[in-house]
Protein backbone atom coordinates (compact mmCIF):
# COMPACT_ATOMS: atom_id res chain seq x y z
CA UNK A 1 0.00 0.00 0.00
CA UNK A 2 2.84 2.37 0.81
CA UNK A 3 4.77 1.55 -2.25
CA UNK A 4 1.71 1.97 -4.29
CA UNK A 5 0.94 5.14 -2.51
CA UNK A 6 3.93 6.81 -3.22
CA UNK A 7 4.28 5.58 -7.08
CA UNK A 8 1.36 6.92 -7.62
CA UNK A 9 1.91 10.28 -6.31
CA UNK A 10 5.46 10.18 -8.16
CA UNK A 11 3.39 9.54 -11.81
CA UNK A 12 0.65 11.61 -11.26
CA UNK A 13 3.36 14.74 -10.52
CA UNK A 14 5.79 14.34 -13.02
CA UNK A 15 4.45 13.98 -16.83
CA UNK A 16 7.72 12.52 -17.55
CA UNK A 17 7.07 9.49 -15.62
CA UNK A 18 5.03 7.57 -17.98
CA UNK A 19 3.79 4.48 -16.10
CA UNK A 20 3.67 3.92 -12.31
CA UNK A 21 6.13 0.97 -13.01
CA UNK A 22 8.32 3.55 -14.44
CA UNK A 23 8.21 5.70 -11.05
CA UNK A 24 10.28 3.05 -9.08
CA UNK A 25 13.10 4.96 -10.91
CA UNK A 26 12.50 8.20 -9.73
CA UNK A 27 15.18 9.97 -7.52
CA UNK A 28 12.30 10.63 -5.17
CA UNK A 29 11.37 6.90 -4.62
CA UNK A 30 14.62 5.90 -3.69
CA UNK A 31 15.38 9.21 -1.57
CA UNK A 32 11.90 8.85 0.16
CA UNK A 33 12.61 4.75 1.13
CA UNK A 34 15.75 5.94 2.72
CA UNK A 35 14.08 8.85 4.24
CA UNK A 36 11.41 6.56 5.95
CA UNK A 37 14.26 3.90 6.84
CA UNK A 38 16.27 6.74 8.53
CA UNK A 39 13.60 8.29 10.40
CA UNK A 40 12.70 5.05 11.84
CA UNK A 41 15.50 4.83 13.66
CA UNK A 42 16.07 8.67 14.49
CA UNK A 43 12.66 8.10 16.40
CA UNK A 44 13.68 5.06 17.90
CA UNK A 45 16.94 7.27 19.08
CA UNK A 46 19.12 5.02 17.17
CA UNK A 47 20.72 8.14 15.86
CA UNK A 48 24.07 6.57 14.62
CA UNK A 49 22.03 4.35 12.04
CA UNK A 50 20.13 6.95 11.05
CA UNK A 51 22.77 9.24 10.05
CA UNK A 52 24.82 6.04 8.02
CA UNK A 53 21.66 5.67 6.26
CA UNK A 54 20.60 9.62 5.60
CA UNK A 55 24.33 9.60 4.51
CA UNK A 56 24.15 6.39 2.01
CA UNK A 57 20.64 8.56 0.59
CA UNK A 58 22.87 11.39 -0.05
CA UNK A 59 25.24 9.73 -1.68
CA UNK A 60 22.85 7.95 -4.17
CA UNK A 61 20.57 10.58 -4.30
CA UNK A 62 21.92 13.86 -4.20
CA UNK A 63 19.35 14.86 -1.47
CA UNK A 64 20.48 15.31 1.82
CA UNK A 65 17.70 14.60 4.38
CA UNK A 66 17.96 14.66 7.56
CA UNK A 67 16.68 12.22 9.78
CA UNK A 68 14.83 14.09 12.03
CA UNK A 69 12.72 15.87 9.38
CA UNK A 70 8.95 15.33 9.37
CA UNK A 71 8.12 14.63 5.76
CA UNK A 72 4.12 14.84 5.13
CA UNK A 73 2.37 12.96 2.43
CA UNK A 74 2.29 13.10 -1.44
CA UNK A 75 5.47 15.34 -0.88
CA UNK A 76 7.24 15.33 -4.21
CA UNK A 77 10.74 16.69 -4.57
CA UNK A 78 11.50 16.57 -9.12
CA UNK A 79 14.77 16.55 -9.91
CA UNK A 80 16.17 16.48 -5.98
CA UNK A 81 19.75 16.99 -6.89
CA UNK A 82 21.12 19.41 -4.28
CA UNK A 83 17.89 19.28 -2.12
CA UNK A 84 18.86 19.61 1.86
CA UNK A 85 16.20 19.45 4.13
CA UNK A 86 17.41 20.46 8.23
CA UNK A 87 16.90 18.45 11.25
CA UNK A 88 13.56 20.48 12.32
CA UNK A 89 12.01 20.67 8.82
CA UNK A 90 8.30 20.09 9.02
CA UNK A 91 6.85 19.31 5.21
CA UNK A 92 3.40 19.27 5.27
CA UNK A 93 1.03 17.44 2.85
CA UNK A 94 0.67 17.93 -0.87
CA UNK A 95 4.18 20.06 -1.42
CA UNK A 96 6.10 20.04 -4.13
CA UNK A 97 9.91 20.92 -4.14
CA UNK A 98 11.97 21.80 -7.36
CA UNK A 99 16.46 20.87 -7.54
CA UNK A 100 18.93 22.89 -5.52
CA UNK A 101 16.41 24.08 -2.81
CA UNK A 102 17.85 24.68 0.91
CA UNK A 103 15.69 24.36 3.84
CA UNK A 104 17.99 25.22 6.45
CA UNK A 105 18.36 26.71 9.67
CA UNK A 106 20.22 29.77 10.43
CA UNK A 107 22.66 29.28 13.57
CA UNK A 108 23.32 26.43 16.33
CA UNK A 109 20.50 27.52 18.91
CA UNK A 110 18.64 24.50 19.96
CA UNK A 111 15.19 23.64 19.45
CA UNK A 112 13.05 24.21 16.00
CA UNK A 113 15.29 25.97 13.66
CA UNK A 114 14.41 24.97 10.39
CA UNK A 115 11.55 26.23 8.18
CA UNK A 116 7.67 24.49 8.09
CA UNK A 117 6.20 24.13 4.56
CA UNK A 118 2.13 24.28 4.86
CA UNK A 119 0.46 22.26 2.94
CA UNK A 120 0.04 22.13 -0.99
CA UNK A 121 3.22 25.22 -1.23
CA UNK A 122 5.38 25.19 -4.23
CA UNK A 123 8.99 25.77 -3.81
CA UNK A 124 11.16 26.72 -7.02
CA UNK A 125 14.74 25.84 -7.68
CA UNK A 126 17.13 27.01 -6.15
CA UNK A 127 14.81 28.60 -2.98
CA UNK A 128 16.82 28.92 -0.09
CA UNK A 129 14.03 29.24 3.11
CA UNK A 130 16.02 29.61 6.09
CA UNK A 131 15.80 29.46 9.76
CA UNK A 132 12.51 28.95 12.11
CA UNK A 133 9.61 30.48 9.69
CA UNK A 134 6.49 29.46 8.43
CA UNK A 135 5.89 29.20 4.54
CA UNK A 136 1.61 29.41 4.62
CA UNK A 137 -0.49 26.81 3.02
CA UNK A 138 -1.09 26.69 -0.99
CA UNK A 139 2.31 30.06 -0.93
CA UNK A 140 4.58 29.75 -4.08
CA UNK A 141 8.11 30.51 -3.76
CA UNK A 142 10.22 31.39 -6.67
CA UNK A 143 13.31 29.82 -8.14
CA UNK A 144 16.09 31.02 -6.36
CA UNK A 145 14.03 33.22 -3.70
CA UNK A 146 15.93 33.65 -0.38
CA UNK A 147 13.05 33.42 2.22
CA UNK A 148 13.86 34.40 5.57
CA UNK A 149 10.31 35.65 6.85
CA UNK A 150 7.41 33.70 7.67
CA UNK A 151 5.28 33.94 4.01
CA UNK A 152 1.03 34.71 4.43
CA UNK A 153 -0.73 31.50 2.95
CA UNK A 154 -1.88 31.87 -0.98
CA UNK A 155 1.01 34.14 -1.27
CA UNK A 156 4.15 33.94 -3.91
CA UNK A 157 7.43 35.38 -3.02
CA UNK A 158 10.18 35.96 -5.82
CA UNK A 159 13.79 37.76 -5.26
CA UNK A 160 16.79 38.17 -2.98
CA UNK A 161 15.26 38.81 -0.48
CA UNK A 162 11.90 37.30 -1.20
CA UNK A 163 8.95 39.94 -1.25
CA UNK A 164 5.18 39.02 -2.26
CA UNK A 165 4.07 39.73 -5.26
CA UNK A 166 0.17 40.28 -6.18
CA UNK A 167 -0.93 39.75 -9.49
CA UNK A 168 -3.17 42.96 -10.68
CA UNK A 169 -6.71 42.77 -11.68
CA UNK A 170 -7.86 45.16 -13.60
CA UNK A 171 -12.21 45.20 -14.00
CA UNK A 172 -13.64 44.77 -17.13
CA UNK A 173 -15.39 47.29 -18.82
Amino acid sequence: MFFKSLRKSIYDQDPSIHSLFESFFHPWFRAFIYYKMSHFFYLHKHYSIARWISMKAKKKTGMEIHPGATIGKNVFIDHGLGVVIGETTVIQDNVTIFQNVTLGGRGKHNGKRHPTIEEGCLIGAGAKILGNITIGKNSKVGANAVVLHNVLPNTTVVGIPAKAIHKKVTPKG
